[in-house]
């Protein structure tokens, strides 16, 4: 007699009375209907023929129901997670897509645990134990034969060492030997290089023997919803509160705050996510991301240390040429690069630097610490970079940069000179007349930069002049006026020549000339609505540089040239009685407002980026790339072009707004201009004393 079950269902074989298939999966229909609570049976029915496919899944189904009543909240195993997906497509509103309970992603088989449905990699995790080999508590990889537990890491060490047949060390095989190729270990091997099918570049890329070669920049990453942005995008660490992408992660490290139960000031972690206030000690959790060397908890770098004791160990064995020991004439140069305000670009500049590589080679004494040797040194940009470090931590002593180039361009321009008798005239006038008023100007001038290009262009019209009378068969002595006339409609800048006749006419080597002058340049201005507008920014915007807001306003609104605001000094700003004041001159000029308190900023913490090598402390207003200088003036036109501020129109802008309103002796003393130059300014704006002195008596409050 054929079996049946307990609905009088025949069953396919002898055996106990039990439910047939099709009573099972009504049976377990109804349990499903229960849980979920939304459906009725026969929608629920339908859901499970539509995803439960396999006498496996039923069992699966039934068996997590029967072990947990929430199994469908959590979505585990996968045949649950399947059917609540599916039941949420037929309209449950008491169910949610299943997630991962650790790590919050959906759209992946999903393992029962206590904690929830949980992701492979997240139950890896959550089972990790502490690593037999290294002793870290890491995802369990491996078992060795004593049932220890490895991580992957140690598992690669244990298994699969052998010679490389590439460097003959013993490590792990990434590439085992075939068809007559050696053994290739994780260290030598290559992956082969193959047009993209991405970016279509000849690259490095996976996949090249299946013919869909894939480069690593453009083989997809998993995203996720970053827990503190929002944003979609590769994650770079899972905590506590979800995926963090790698943006939120690093400002997460590098964040500092006062936590609320100690009072110091750490990285805060508790409770997850932006809002937390106790550092880990406080909270009871472990100390991550600590250096090794100075105990701050920041983004560590190498080894364990953070990128500030990365630069110091680093910096150490390059000047100590491998003892530990720095040179006391490095010493200085030492503390200058490890002050750094960016310790990471400094610590690129020491490894790819040109720059590092010399300042190796003179702590090491296979380099002279000397002018002489720096200026010999085929690679010059580097040589003058380290010659500025050199001489701002006081290892060389300070020279004239631009004097000591132009004497060497000045040899180099000699050497070229094919007629001796002109060579000789422009050596004689280039020594006793242009080099020797060039020094005295340097001596007596206290700009951190000599002008030098009107003494080359002069030196270069001399050469030039010369040359152009050899190549007409004529000499100095023999050129006339005719002859000069040709010469000044070769360029503009022939007339730059007259200085050097000058000399000559008095010398007795040609006759007197007449060359007029170069005709004054009267370009235009900005607008004065313009001018506000982009004065009222500078003011206003918080958001900008202090740089660019001081030079703005020392330019718009006070007229100075950039050469001048970028050779200021700190000693130049001063602060008064809750004021602020600049001296252009011999005078302070107030500073009131929001540029003052930038001012003052700039005056207290300098600016926010300096050269590699720079010291700590600086005279200069305005530090630039190059240690020991300030900005020059064109990177500082740079800036403000960057803010639609254009040096000339905006100084003529603002010399004729301050000329229309004080007369011409006041304007020269206050902004430091010649006697000359404001009076050009004062009559070209219409302003005279009367005009001035009416305005203070009628803006005054006199009290009688």
């Amino acid at each position: 007699m054929a079996a049946v079950c307990g609905a009088g269902h025949e069953l396919g074989g002898a055996g106990r009375r039990r439910p047939c298939p099709d009573c099972r999966r009504t049976q377990v229909a109804a349990q499903v209907a229960a849980a979920e609570g939304s459906l009725p049976v026969t929608v629920v029915a339908a859901a499970m023929d539509a995803v439960i496919t396999s006498p496996q899944a039923l069992r699966d189904v039934s068996a997590a129901l029967a072990s947990d009543s929430r199994a469908l909240a959590h979505g585990a195993p996968p045949a649950v997670g399947r059917l609540v997906t599916e039941l949420i497509a037929r309209g449950s509103v008491t169910l949610a897509e299943p997630s991962c309970g650790r790590c919050g992603r959906g759209g992946w088989p999903l393992t029962a645990t206590a904690g929830g449905g949980m992701r492979a990699r997240c139950r890896h995790r959550e089972l990790a134990a502490e690593c037999a080999g290294c002793g870290k508590v890491r995802p369990v990889a491996w078992h060795d034969e004593a049932g220890r537990a490895l991580c992957e890491t140690c598992r690669r060490h244990a298994r699969g060492w052998r010679r490389c047949g590439i460097c003959g060390k013993t490590a792990s095989i990434a590439l085992r030997a075939r068809g007559g190729q050696p053994d290739v270990c994780v260290n030598c091997y290559q992956l082969p290089r193959a047009v993209c099918s991405g970016c279509g570049r000849e690259r490095p890329c996976n996949f090249a023997a299946a013919g869909r070669p894939v480069c690593a920049a453009c083989s997809p990453r998993a995203t996720a919803r970053c827990a503190r942005c929002g944003h979609h995008r590769p994650p770079t660490a899972r905590w506590p509160e979800g995926p963090v992408c790698d943006p939120c992660y690093n400002a997460a490290l590098r964040s500092r705050g006062r936590c609320a139960r100690c009072g110091e000031v750490r990285r805060l972690v508790a409770p997850p996510g932006t809002a937390a206030d106790t550092c880990a000690i406080c909270a009871g959790v472990p100390v991550t991301h600590s250096c090794s060397d100075c105990g701050t908890q920041d983004k560590l770098y190498e080894k364990g240390r953070c990128s500030r004791c990365s630069l110091r160990r680093r910096a150490r064995e390059l000047l100590s040429a491998g003892t530990s020991h720095i040179p006391p004439e490095m010493a200085e140069a030492f503390e200058a690069i490890t002050a750094a305000r960016q310790p990471r670009s400094a610590l690129n500049w020491l490894r790819n630097g040109a720059g590092a590589s010399l300042l190796a080679d003179v702590a090491a004494g296979r380099l002279a610490a000397t002018h002489e040797a720096l200026d010999a040194h085929p690679h010059r940009r580097a040589a003058d970079y380290l010659r500025h470090i050199l001489t701002a931590a006081g290892t060389l002593p300070p020279r004239d940069e631009e004097l000591a180039r132009t004497e060497q361009w000045l040899a180099g321009l000699l050497a070229r000179a094919g007629d001796p008798a002109s060579r000789r005239l422009v050596q004689s006038f280039a020594t006793w007349q242009v080099m020797r008023r060039l020094r005295r100007s340097t001596a007596a001038s206290t700009r951190p930069r000599s002008p030098t290009a009107h003494a080359r262009n002069q030196i270069k019209a001399a050469a030039g002049f010369l040359a152009w009378l050899a190549s007409r068969g004529q000499s100095l002595a023999s050129c006339r006026h005719a002859d000069l006339d040709d010469w000044l409609a070769t360029g503009p800048g022939a007339w730059q020549v007259r200085g050097f006749l000058t000399w000559a006419a008095r010398r007795g080597h040609c006759r007197p000339f007449t060359i007029p002058g170069p005709g004054r340049a009267h370009g235009a201005a900005t607008s004065p609505d313009q001018r506000w507008a982009l004065a009222a920014r500078l003011l206003h915007d918080s958001s900008l540089d202090p740089t660019d807001r001081v030079a703005g306003c020392l330019l718009l609104l006070y007229g100075q040239q950039l050469s001048r605001i970028a050779a200021l000094t700190t000693g130049q700003g001063t602060r008064r009685d809750d004021a602020v004041f600049v001296r252009p001159g011999q005078h302070d000029v107030p500073v009131p407002g929001p540029p003052g308190a930038a001012l003052h900023e700039l005056i207290r913490n300098g600016r926010a980026y300096t050269g590699v090598g720079s010291p700590a402390r600086t005279r200069w207003l305005f530090p630039g790339g190059m240690p020991g200088k300030p900005i020059t003036a064109s990177q500082l036109g740079e800036r403000l072009r960057a803010l639609g501020i254009y040096a000339m129109p905006g100084r003529r802008a603002a010399l004729t707004g301050l000329a229309a309103k004080m007369p011409a002796a006041v304007l020269a003393d206050l902004l430091h201009l010649s006697p000359g130059t404001a009076v050009r300014w004062v009559h070209q704006a219409g302003g005279n004393w009367s005009r001035y002195a009416a305005e203070l008596a009628r803006e005054r409050v006199h009290q009688t």
